[in-house]
């Protein structure tokens, strides 16, 4: 799979930045559709797309600063 330590996390990066992004369009159709009604026992919809939202937003930024540090600090 990866043939270096930069190469492996440069795949977790990318991971946790798709993972974020995932995350982010989801609480945004929980607050479009979902808003009000509870969902499978956890909560309202509004509650969880929101916290869906702001913790992709930081899953993707902090997906975007490993990828950056990876590349500055020559881990290819």
């Amino acid at each position: 799979m990866a043939k270096s330590p930069g190469m492996a996390w440069a795949f977790v990066a990318l991971g946790i930045y798709l993972f974020g992004g995932i995350a982010t369009f989801a609480g945004l159709a929980c607050l479009g559709f979902v808003r009000g009604q509870d969902l499978w026992g956890l909560g309202s919809g509004t509650s969880i797309g929101i916290l869906l939202v702001c913790g992709g937003l930081s899953l993707t930024i902090l997906g975007v600063l490993i990828m950056r540090i990876c590349r500055n600090r020559g881990l290819r």
